[in-house]
């Protein structure tokens, strides 16, 4: 395994959340899609650098009957079309479900990396939830969070903290080509 990624969560970070009491929430129709000038920007940089942009998202609205899944497969498409990603992962399940897929565990990132001949030690997580910086952990990534202040479980272990793609773009090209 040789190549590098940056793995990528979705709401939050290459979409904006609906924060509704300190809390994020992903849209449930396309029309309340909004993909963030910043992921653009950030997507574009690591794209050029060499990095493979792999999306891996938990969706467990789907199972929990709150969206309906061909919402989330438009929704997805828009996102890598807009974005112009490699690939994209989802988990539609609820932490009842003891999957592997579902973020904080490393599944969807040790399968991508298998499938996309990656290196995880080469490769990077970026998440605005502790569960993704405890997935990339997992999965022997580099990880980097997008800081929203959330009324939630803080995050512990990451490289690097900002507040948005951008720079998250920015550190991982230094500390990668250093």
């Amino acid at each position: 395994m040789g190549g590098k990624a940056v793995f990528l969560d979705r709401d939050g970070v290459l979409n904006k959340s609906i924060v509704i009491d300190g809390k994020p929430f992903p849209p449930r129709s396309l029309g309340e899609l909004q993909i963030l000038a910043e992921a653009l920007e950030g997507c574009q940089r690591l794209a050029a650098a060499g990095f493979k942009l792999i999306c891996v998202t938990n969706q467990p609205d789907v199972t929990r009957g709150l969206m309906h899944a061909n919402d989330l497969t438009a929704i997805n498409a828009s996102v890598v079309e807009q974005l112009r990603l490699d690939d994209l992962r989802v988990c539609i399940h609820s932490d009842e479900d003891n999957c592997d897929c579902r973020k904080p565990k490393p599944g969807m990132l040790i399968d991508a990396a298998k499938d996309h001949d990656l290196d995880l030690s080469k490769s990077y997580m970026v998440g605005d939830r502790w569960r993704d910086i405890e997935a990339g952990l997992a999965a022997g990534c580099r990880t980097v969070l997008i800081d929203y202040h959330y009324a939630e479980r803080r995050p512990e272990g990451m490289n690097y903290t900002c507040n948005s793609l951008a720079r998250a773009a920015q550190f991982i090209i230094s500390d990668a080509f250093a």
